[in-house]
């Protein structure tokens, strides 16, 4: 690293206390291990139980799916409230891959956010609907009932009875992995010999002990999971009837609807299935035994280890916090996608993107477009004029060239999470890491050997990856190159100039690896027309394939030749190995995109950087001069940072993270979404950058390809933060008290003015103490963190056991009351005394909290007043532990930081001493230390430098 990279990262280190951040990565602030944000978006409402609604929302952390069930409190009665905490405590105990997920809950005022994890199958009961008759395959029933089983023998060893098992309460995935659900009203049980006496439950999954009012037990959960699967078998409900008294007696008489068709099933498998249907509760299996039956036991570890492959597909851990406070940011926004160019001059909304289709990947190819929306489908649509023949790129069985997006009904039931493009065919890569592709196989681009003709209309997957899960592809407009997750390359099509990488020109009609260099670690693959673009984790790139005009940056610069003024350049044509870029060496790439003769590129500091042909000043740098070398752009982006870039045929589109879009470059046949009477139009090629939107709209996701451009525009509508409610609460302890502890603090003015003047009144000894020790440099909290606290926002601490309390110091700890460092002490010091003091400084603490100041307002016998008096000192000693926690966190990372100074003046004086030249220049400030800045050190250097010839 040279001394200028040195001087710029200790001048970051040092800039807003350390708190600059780099695109693409979080901001740091000095509170980061105090509290933890979590960012929603709200995607479409899923439906309404019970007790409210349930909203699926994304986790822009990781873009994952999760559920809200939203219960107003207020709407419920005192049992209907045990029934939601109840819910609460018995998720928070559960971890099972098919089981629903817990991962946190949230108060909004009286609003209950419970979060859960999504399935994206819906569930069984439209499982079953959807048949339309035609039976399940025993091998299918097997698998439902194994994941069922399993499900309800964990639940079972937990102590907790379900009761309300039944098709409706079993989700799925779209990939058959089964989730048990809604435990509103589920009971735990002491024991496996406990009986419950509560009539509850759905009708139709009723045992009849429950039809007769006995007690029961776990084996009311095995009936159920009986019915639930004889419904699987049959496709019909298990027991029917016109009314409740007509059901309940059919269900204890075992008159059942139907035979199970044993032409279908094994009479095995029959069998079990009747067996826990029994009128004999103590005749039914358990959970664990059905398990252990050979029907499932011969295949158990092949059942296992599928259900963990599934699910560590999809499934997001529960959350891991340094904080007790998580705190979720619900941001409302609006997503849009918009499209041109190929003679459309102005963008073209999309309006089938909308709700739960929103977008969340696009891409472009030569002739359509393909988006993947949030809840993982795959719509495609032709971008040529209305009447051109297609050849499977859509894979909606056909050739037509749909005008309007179209889902890929072929796909239904696979999650797709990526998508990508050639000239004339599809590749898209499952949550299960499994490949799909359809269109041209004429250079072999499907990669099944021609199996399937020159036109492959459907989906087809690629059975070489199943045993190679994918982590992502990349599509030229005839290659294909695919990352997998153990960082293996592969890649096949048209082989033209070395773009496979596999040290020859020949085509390849299935994947064939990819040697990588030694030591490197590939990141991320992007494809240009007849190249191809590997980065490493280190920032580095690799190239392969076509080298035209410089478009891949691999010629190499020769100078220091007398006869050669300035900088020449050896071009390399091609290359058919992966070869480092080292016209990007000196950075760090985060983004690439290669257009079909430029490229740009996006380094660690949002900087945009092109290289290769500037024929339609598609470079951006200000002209249509031929550039061999790499071009920055500063001027033009004003010092924006560019988080989003793309490249087509001869002109480039990018996005900054202060949400300007930018087009650059020919602008023939509406390339730049900008039509003739507008500034330039389609003989006009700006060779600087210009924003194409009056507005300002964020870009998720953008890509061009030929002449067009399709992108997701989003806009942010409202945002509001809650506070989280899990953590340190004890479940079920009155969610009704916890609710007051998110009133605003405008409902009572003199709240905020009451918790000051405990501080104002009682403790100016120990704010003279405190001021005396930071002078003298031996107070545990130096002068530096003294100023840093005086402004700092009071972060909340979630209610607990102790500190939930309706009284009218509870409302005062709101996000927007601030304490600084001074009346942190004096809370401490009141704290303290009042300890000291008994109960009377108890008494005195009540009035000066509650901002009172006359006299005998408490008196002697007022118990009640007394006691909430303890109840506050109990909360501020609360308040004093957190701060001070706050604070040792804050010393921690000040000495981190002093080191890291330490380390890099270390590093900086070493590299001067080698640096030619520097002797009088920079020799006197290198050896300077560290926290003396100029003194007798500058003294020295410039005596040293003074007494040379």
């Amino acid at each position: 690293m040279s001394l200028e990279d040195y001087e710029r990262h200790y001048g970051s280190l040092n800039s807003d206390t350390g708190s600059e951040c780099v695109p693409g990565g979080r901001s740091t602030s000095v509170y980061s291990g105090e509290e933890e944000k979590l960012h929603y978006i709200p995607i479409r409402i899923l439906g309404r139980g019970a007790f409210g609604e349930a909203t699926l929302y994304r986790r822009t952390e990781d873009n994952s799916l999760v559920v809200w069930k939203e219960v107003d409190l207020n709407c419920l009665s005192d049992k209907e409230r045990k029934d939601v905490t109840n819910e609460i405590s018995i998720l928070s105990i559960l971890q099972h891959n098919n089981i629903i997920a817990y991962f946190n809950h949230f108060m909004d005022k009286d609003t209950l956010l419970i979060e859960l994890e999504y399935c994206n199958g819906g569930n069984l009961y439209d499982k079953i609907n959807q048949q339309k008759g035609e039976l399940f395959s025993e091998e299918d029933v097997i698998w439902y009932l194994y994941q069922v089983a399993s499900a309800v023998a964990h639940i079972h060893k937990a102590g907790i009875l379900h009761r309300d098992i039944k098709t409706l309460n079993i989700f799925l995935t779209k990939t058959n992995l089964i989730k048990l659900g809604d435990y509103g009203l589920a009971k735990k049980l002491d024991s496996q010999f406990a009986m419950a006496e509560t009539c509850v439950g759905t009708p139709y999954y009723m045992s009849p002990e429950l039809c007769q009012g006995v007690k029961y037990n776990f084996k009311s959960d095995i009936w159920a999971m009986g019915c639930v699967i004889f419904e699987v078998l049959t496709l019909t409900r298990t027991f029917d009837a016109t009314n409740p008294l007509n059901l309940c007696v059919k269900i204890v008489q075992g008159n059942w609807t139907m035979e199970v068709n044993s032409d279908v099933y094994s009479s095995a498998l029959i069998k079990l299935v009747y067996e826990c249907l029994d009128q004999d509760p103590e005749k039914r299996p358990t959970a664990d035994e059905i398990l252990d039956r050979p029907i499932i036991s011969c295949r158990r570890q092949e059942l296992d280890d599928k259900v963990a492959s599934l699910n560590s597909a999809m499934k997001k851990p529960k959350l891991s916090t340094v904080t007790e406070s998580p705190v979720a940011v619900v941001t409302t926004r609006s997503r849009e996608v918009y499209f041109w160019g190929g003679g459309k001059f102005t963008p073209q909304k999309l309006d089938a993107f909308k709700g739960g289709s929103s977008a969340q990947h696009v891409c472009a190819g030569e002739t359509h477009f393909a988006v993947v929306t949030v809840e993982k489908e795959l719509y495609t649509w032709a971008s040529v004029q209305s009447g051109a023949k297609m050849v499977g790129q859509l894979g909606h069985g056909d050739q037509a060239s749909y005008r309007q997006p179209r889902k890929v009904e072929r796909l239904q039931g696979k999650a797709i999470r990526q998508v990508a493009c050639g000239a004339d065919f599809t590749a898209c890569v499952t949550d299960e890491d499994q490949m799909y592709m359809f269109g041209s196989d004429y250079y072999g681009c499907i990669g099944v050997e021609n199996e399937h003709g020159m036109e492959v209309l459907v989906p087809v997957q690629l059975e070489f990856f199943e045993e190679r899960p994918v982590r992502q592809v990349s599509c030229g407009d005839n290659h294909v190159v695919v990352l997998t997750h153990s960082g293996d390359l592969y890649s096949w099509g048209c082989g033209e100039h070395g773009r496979l990488g596999l040290d020859c020109e020949d085509d390849f009609n299935s994947p064939m690896q990819v040697e990588v260099p030694k030591g490197a670690i590939i990141s991320s693959v992007s494809c240009g027309l007849d190249g191809t673009f590997f980065l490493t984790e280190s920032g580095k790139v690799l190239a392969c394939g076509n080298n035209d005009m410089n478009k891949l940056g691999l010629n190499l610069g020769v100078s220091g030749l007398k006869n050669l003024p300035g900088e020449a350049y050896q071009g390399i044509p091609y290359t058919t190995t992966l070869t480092l870029v080292k016209q990007l060496a000196r950075y760090k790439i985060q983004a690439i995109s290669a257009g079909k003769t430029h490229t740009a590129a996006i380094d660690e500091r949002g900087r945009l950087m092109t290289f290769g042909c500037n024929k339609y000043g598609q470079l951006g740098v200000k002209d249509f001069k031929k550039h061999q070398g790499v071009q920055l752009l500063l001027g033009p982006f004003g010092g924006k940072v560019v988080n989003k870039v793309s490249c087509g045929d001869g002109f480039t589109m990018a996005a900054t993270e202060d949400n300007q879009i930018f087009a650059w470059g020919n602008a023939g046949n509406g390339r730049l979404g900008m039509p003739a009477d507008k500034g330039f139009g389609s003989e006009v090629c700006p060779a600087l950058p210009r924003p194409i939107f009056g507005s300002l709209h964020h870009v998720p996701d953008l890509s061009c390809r030929g002449w067009h451009t399709i992108l997701i525009m989003e806009k942010v509508l409202n945002s509001k933060t809650i506070r989280s409610n899990s953590s340190g609460l004890s479940i079920g302890s009155g969610l009704g008290q916890a609710s007051t502890s998110t009133v605003d603090l405008e409902s009572e003015p003199g709240l905020e003015t009451g918790l000051r003047e405990v501080g104002l009144s009682g403790t100016k000894e120990a704010d003279t103490d405190m001021s005396m020790t930071n002078q003298t440099g031996d107070s545990s909290c130096p002068f530096w963190l003294r100023k840093e606290l005086q402004d700092a926002e009071f972060i909340p601490m979630p209610d607990d056991s102790r500190g939930s309390m309706p009284g009218p110091l509870a409302p005062s700890f709101s996000e927007s009351v601030t304490l600084p460092y001074e009346e942190l002490q004096e809370l401490k010091a009141a704290a303290a005394a009042a300890t000291e003091k008994g109960l009377s400084t108890a008494r005195m603490g009540c009035d000066r909290v509650n901002g009172l100041e006359e006299a005998g307002v408490c008196k002697k016998g007022d118990v009640p007043t007394c006691c909430r008096a303890s109840s506050e000192l109990e909360q501020l000693r609360e308040t004093i532990s957190r701060q001070e926690a706050m604070i040792q966190l804050l010393q921690k990372q000040f000495s981190e930081q002093l080191k890291e100074n330490e380390r890099l003046w270390t590093a900086i004086n070493h590299l001067t001493l080698r640096e030619p030249g520097t002797e009088n220049g920079i020799n006197h400030q290198a050896n300077r230390p560290v926290e003396g800045w100029g003194g007798a050190s500058n003294h020295e250097g410039d005596r040293s430098a003074g007494s040379k010839p």
